[in-house]
């Protein structure tokens, strides 16, 4: 078995042996393809590989993510040679393919029943899991809180110093390979009740009240000038945002849609470590 920290030779013969059994499924019934898969999965669960990875930026730039598919690929296959398993945590049963991660004292994680994170996911040191849910190849880095019946998807990257806040839905990804997790930049404030899917970017400090819902679709309008401005996809650095919607035209009529309103930026005298109450009634919002 191949458990170590790969150096840059043994990562470049790891993504080799895994593009060719994504290629031909039928040499996962090689042990050493099976071992290179078992061994990602062991990297990933350490934080020392990840799914997409941040590119250091030049002074000044914004932070580039960059996708890792073959990781993705692993992950997947790690599904298809995982024996079912039933585990006993009497009066609980489950029947799985995935083991859970365990030795959070060592860690240096606080799991809260009934906290769940399966193996294959990584847990910085200073994480607070309360009852919630982490799945494979999510990244959780130090410093951040996972909130009651919070949950982190597949493959979604979250920074440090991040709260993700009660009932929160982080989306997960998996397939297509080439589609982007979502990744909530460090020191992000994610309100009660956000769903955030589909590969956006919630970028540095930016802080969402309670029910923005976010896809590659959603509208989201910086509203804090005299014109607005549209985008999708990503909320840029510093960012509040509030639910907001806005008509739109249907064969039966017009209706509202629901879209997300940036309505500042997070100011320098709010503390990073400020509740979501605080940042937004900055701005006379209450939500």
């Amino acid at each position: 078995m191949w458990y170590f920290c790969f150096n840059f030779a043994q990562k470049m013969i790891m993504q080799q042996l895994i593009q060719e059994a994504w290629a031909n499924r039928e040499l996962l019934k090689d042990s050493k393809y099976g071992d290179a898969v078992r061994a990602v999965i062991e990297e990933v669960d350490k934080g020392r590989l990840r799914t997409a990875s941040p590119v250091e930026p030049s002074t000044g730039a914004k932070i580039e993510w960059q996708v890792n598919e073959w990781v993705k690929q692993a992950i997947l296959m790690y599904f298809a040679i995982q024996q079912m398993e039933t585990y006993v945590l009497p009066p609980f049963e489950f029947y799985d393919k995935m083991k859970l991660k365990s030795g959070y004292a060592s860690l240096g994680v606080r799991a809260v029943p009934h906290a769940v994170a399966r193996y294959g996911a990584f847990l910085g040191r200073n994480v607070v899991l309360m009852p919630s849910y982490v799945n494979i190849g999510a990244y959780v880095d130090e410093g951040s809180m996972v909130d009651t019946w919070a949950t982190v998807g597949s493959c979604a990257q979250i920074g440090k110093g991040v709260h993700l806040s009660g009932g929160v839905g982080i989306g997960g990804v998996l397939e297509p390979l080439q589609a982007s997790p979502v990744i909530i930049e460090d020191g992000c404030f994610i309100g009660s009740r956000c769903i955030v899917v589909e590969g956006v970017r919630v970028e540095r400090e930016a802080v969402l009240g309670a029910n923005v819902v976010l896809t590659q679709s959603t509208k989201i309008i910086d509203v804090s000038g005299a014109e607005p401005i549209e985008m999708k996809g990503i909320v840029p650095a510093r960012s509040v945002v509030i639910p907001g919607s806005y008509t739109k035209k249907f064969p039966a009529g017009e209706f509202g849609v629901g879209c997300a309103l940036i309505i500042g930026q997070r100011k320098p005298s709010t503390d990073l470590k400020t509740s979501l109450n605080d940042a937004l009634r900055d701005f006379n919002v209450s939500v």
